[in-house]
């Protein structure tokens, strides 16, 4: 591959057919601008022919100036591309949990209204592949439940994201054998959620495995229909809760142990984000003080 600066010289050169102008213009010395030259011309052959008042370019000479200004047409369209691409929406690509999830789909259709051209890839997966498609480059910007230790990313807090104890409307769960009457129902997550909620409201139980399973859905939008219908109790986040239709048919018990998750945005470090992910990620933060004081999404 030809040296661009040796290229840059000899369009310089081409143009002001002198050493003297040519040196003077680009800020180097006479010497180093035929030093350019001979490098040229030692991969293409001769280009000019030095005459005592001015000088000629042979055939390929004019090929090579061709090519410069041709080159130099290219870099300018390239520029152009990427300032107006800096100012067009385009896609934008988020991998999340599904809590979580649940919470900024409203949030990204209303963006996607509002903001003509943009496009929205939203996928809903555990956080194992949301590190490993945003590290591969698959997914632009992801969330995380656990914050990764990883230096390819750049990780940020999000939001916040406590767990909740739901029980059908009119239940209440203030002994353990409450819970043990309804009996639970399980997801992906529950055993290891319930575990960690219910450890801190109800220390002397005999923990979660103990408990009669009533049902089980790994559908994170259906977790909550069997507790609607009063088939038993789970354990979920609350953007989760938040999203299901049928408020009325639950009841969230407040009292007691929190726990509460950190959530973090990860994309990769090594580039910059595209305008658009910026623009949406900026658009989210702002949501962050709603989130983070627990109201509904």
């Amino acid at each position: 591959m030809l040296n661009p600066q040796w290229l840059r010289t000899f369009a310089v050169l081409g143009e002001e057919g002198s050493f003297t102008r040519s040196a003077a213009r680009l800020g180097l010395t006479q010497a180093a601008v035929s030093q350019h030259v001979r490098q040229l011309e030692l991969d293409l052959g001769p280009l000019l022919i030095r005459g005592p008042r001015r000088l000629e370019l042979t055939p390929a000479g004019l090929l090579l100036l061709e090519h410069c200004r041709e080159a130099e047409h290219a870099e300018r369209r390239l520029r152009q591309r990427l300032a107006q691409a800096d100012h067009t929406p385009g896609e934008v690509s988020l991998i999340t949990p599904g809590s979580i999830g649940l919470c900024l789909y409203p949030l990204l259709m209303d963006l996607q209204q509002r903001w003509q051209g943009l496009s929205i890839r939203h996928r809903f997966a555990p956080d194992t592949e949301v590190l490993r498609e945003v590290i591969e480059n698959r997914y632009e910007l992801g969330v995380l439940a656990l914050r990764p230790d990883d230096a390819r990313l750049s990780v940020t807090h999000f939001a916040e994201e406590p767990l909740e104890l739901v029980l059908p409307a009119g239940h209440r769960a203030d002994q353990w054998d409450d819970l043990v009457k309804l009996g639970f129902i399980d997801h992906p997550d529950g055993h290891a959620m319930a575990t960690r909620l219910l450890s801190r409201r109800f220390p002397s139980a005999p923990g979660v495995r103990q408990l009669p399973v009533r049902g089980f859905s790994n559908q994170i939008s259906l977790i909550l229909e069997p507790v609607a219908r009063g088939l038993g109790f789970t354990v979920i986040p609350r953007f989760a809760r938040q999203a299901f239709a049928q408020q009325d048919k639950l009841h969230v018990m407040e009292n007691g142990a929190q726990v509460v998750d950190n959530l973090w945005l990860i994309h990769r470090a090594e580039w910059p984000l595209s305008p658009s992910a910026r623009r949406l990620m900026d658009s989210l933060r702002e949501n962050m003080p709603h989130w983070e004081n627990h109201e509904t999404c």
